[in-house]
């Protein structure tokens, strides 16, 4: 794990001058990117590496958590002499909008001064990328050296290589799709129809009462639901059976009621209440929205009608990589095989590997030393 210490980081906002203009035709205004950066940029400006975070993700990558004060979420991965080596390159992350640790989001100010709310226009994950490149415009950065995500952070690594293909050197994909499947649809909607059934969300109208943080009030109960349903598909049956198996928590016997008698129950408890104190329920639903509506096949159709996925790369000439897990039951290796096809059919320089971890879709964020060998020797 990185030194924090050692590493040069700078937190910015960018209030960008225009409007972004909208997949669903609208534009967002005032519109502010947080982001932040580790190490320097070089002379040449050609050292950069946007580092895209998943759903619940934000920009502190290796830096740690404002709100929690736990380390930053790939902390093992990015700094001096680790696989994203901060003393080589310059790396950037940004929040998203529609999130809540300070990109515009529903909990944001509108024009007229009051939080967005449900005002705020729904978003896609190419929206979410077209405000990237308005920071890594705003950055003076030409090209970048590469784009790397993971889950959600794959899907904008995806959009850029399909949108944006002259704009970076190489891409980095773990445990992401190309499109959102039916099966991934029907969780997100248990986990919103869980927030908006909370009568503490009141429309989404709930910020009146927030102070200075949005997290604070609002539906917690059922944005903590939407978690723990969440949560069950990132991880794996092998991971869970060894870690809590039907182990009993903090007790010999069963109470034969409702408390959580069983570890598992108690470890879901905890992910749900801790999750509520840093993120907004409103972001959730929207950021789960612009999850769903991702298809890069439709995206890049003709006349209304989906398109081949190789043609979503058509433009594409940098070297991509692709990695899943064999306990990913969230985005399975076929998905990932399916975009190396893509890519390979569309002519651009691809590879692909599968790695063997226990710990399920969360693998890319966890201890896996295959990956870290794979993001060093790709980079």
């Amino acid at each position: 794990m990185a030194d924090t210490a050692a590493i040069h980081t700078e937190s910015h906002v960018l209030a960008m001058a225009q409007p972004l203009l909208l997949d669903s035709g609208r534009s967002l205004a005032p519109v502010e990117i947080a982001y932040q950066t580790y190490g320097r940029l070089n002379a040449a400006r050609d050292n950069a590496i946007l580092v895209c975070h998943a759903l619940t993700g934000d920009q502190h990558l290796a830096s740690p958590h404002p709100k929690t004060g736990k380390p930053g979420w790939w902390q093992r991965v990015v700094g001096p002499g680790l696989p994203i080596d901060t003393d080589r390159f310059f790396v950037i992350c940004s929040n998203v909008i529609g999130s809540c640790m300070g990109s515009s989001g529903p909990s944001s100010a509108a024009e007229d001064g009051a939080p967005f709310a449900m005002r705020f226009p729904v978003i896609t994950i190419r929206d979410m990328v077209r405000a990237q490149v308005a920071l890594v415009d705003h950055l003076g950065i030409d090209r970048l050296h590469a784009l790397v995500g993971g889950s959600m952070g794959g899907m904008q690594v995806l959009s850029w290589a399909a949108n944006w293909p002259d704009r970076f050197g190489a891409a980095l994909v773990l445990a992401s799709a190309a499109r959102h499947s039916a099966q991934n649809i029907a969780f997100h909607e248990v986990g919103r129809q869980a927030i908006m059934a909370d009568p503490e969300w009141k429309g989404g109208d709930y910020y009146s009462e927030a102070g200075d943080d949005p997290r604070k009030v609002g539906p917690e109960s059922g944005l903590a639901v939407a978690r723990m349903a969440a949560h069950i598909t990132y991880l794996s049956e092998q991971g869970l059976t060894e870690k809590f198996g039907r182990r009993l928590q903090d007790r010999e016997t069963k109470t034969f009621g409702f408390d959580a008698d069983f570890q598992v129950e108690s470890y879901l408890r905890y992910q749900g209440l801790s999750f509520t104190d840093r993120f907004d329920a409103n972001s959730y639903l929207y950021i789960t929205r612009a999850m769903d509506y991702f298809d890069l096949a439709e995206e890049h159709g003709t006349h209304g009608k989906p398109g081949n996925l190789a043609e979503a790369f058509a433009g594409l000439k940098a070297r991509m990589c692709l990695v899943s897990f064999d306990t990913d039951w969230l985005y399975p290796t076929s998905e990932s095989r399916r975009i190396a096809h893509a890519v390979n059919a569309a002519g651009a320089p691809v590879s692909f590997v599968e790695l063997s971890a226990p710990f399920g879709h969360d693998s890319f964020l966890l201890d896996v030393p295959a990956l870290d060998r794979v993001i060093a020797g790709f980079l």
